[in-house]
């Protein structure tokens, strides 16, 4: 399965979260693979603990070598094998493979062109075989790197490929808007999938969304607050619940929601289940990335 994961603006939360996502699943069984696709900064390597390739694969071996200069299979990298954490180290028993295609260090932001996504459908086709699951980590907002894999998806190779789409957006008015604008709006994901021959229904039909930095009023991590800010948070969740509804990001088309977690703030990381019993992080961020594993997986969503 193909999932390709994007976000209205940077800063949602979108690499870590699909990185989380990734890791969840090959614990539960899954060979998965993560696809570094934000070409103007390649840095997946980083949350995966991968010192070697925190900026990118050296050498030429990576993505933008592969897609742009027609160069060897892009490198794969064993995180199992490969990662400078302790506890991601050593593949767990019952674990599926756990793999990076990173991109290049140095290389920047670049168009389609036939080759280019011919290279695209070339590789995600072959990763598809050889993965349950493949998460293509795309550039925030409307990139290039969006268009390349919309028309990957309309070659004869692909074209009846099972193939998901994952809209990150934090929980906030500015951000609701925005996510609409990239999915729904002029120039979004289903205009200008819809240019390329994609049906608008049906790509609509596979796409959710994803509410991350997510504030639960009710949450008992609030118990500090004054009762007149617990009442105001109320509020203000109703509103984007309402607002999010208005925009087409409400309930029928949420995949899940992951709460505001401060080690996710201040570190982006995997979260392992080592971080929750040290009670670092909170076990029902932990829950949300399990839960986002299944559902990104299921065999088929909900119909819209």
């Amino acid at each position: 399965m193909l999932v390709f994961a994007t976000s209205d603006k940077g800063g949602t939360g979108r690499s870590v979260t699909s990185a989380n996502i990734v890791y969840r699943a090959a614990l539960d069984g899954a060979n998965a693979c993560y696809l570094d696709f934000d070409f103007g900064s390649p840095t997946a390597g980083a949350i995966f603990h991968l010192g070697d390739y925190s900026r990118g694969a050296q050498g030429g071996i990576g993505m933008h070598s592969y897609l742009v200069d027609g160069g060897a299979n892009p490198a794969s990298v064993n995180i199992w094998d490969r990662s400078d954490r302790a506890g991601l180290r050593g593949r767990p028993r019952g674990a599926g493979r756990l793999t990076l295609y990173p991109g290049d260090e140095g290389r920047g932001e670049f168009g389609s062109s036939a080759a280019v996504v011919d290279r695209c459908a070339r590789l995600l086709g072959r990763l598809d075989e050889e993965y349950d699951l493949c998460l293509v980590d795309l550039s925030a907002g409307r990139s290039f790197a969006t268009d390349i894999v919309l028309e990957a998806m309309q070659t004869a190779r692909l074209e009846a490929t099972d193939a998901r789409w994952l809209v990150f957006h934090r929980w906030t008015r500015q951000h609701i808007i925005a996510a609409n604008g990239l999915v729904y709006g002029a120039g979004g994901i289903l205009a200008n999938g819809e240019q390329r021959g994609h049906d608008r229904t049906t790509l609509e039909r596979s796409l959710r969304f994803v509410r991350t930095a997510y504030v639960d009023p009710d949450s008992p991590s609030l118990d500090g607050l004054r009762t007149e800010q617990i009442a105001w948070l109320h509020n203000l969740n109703r509103e984007l619940h309402v607002l999010a509804g208005d925009h087409g990001l409400g309930q029928t088309t949420m995949l899940g929601s992951v709460p505001l977690d401060p080690v996710l703030q201040w570190r982006e990381q995997l979260l392992l289940n080592e971080d929750t019993h040290r009670k670092v992080a909170n076990e029902a961020t932990v829950a949300a990335f399990e839960e986002l594993a299944r559902q990104v997986r299921k065999d088929a969503w909900e119909t819209l």
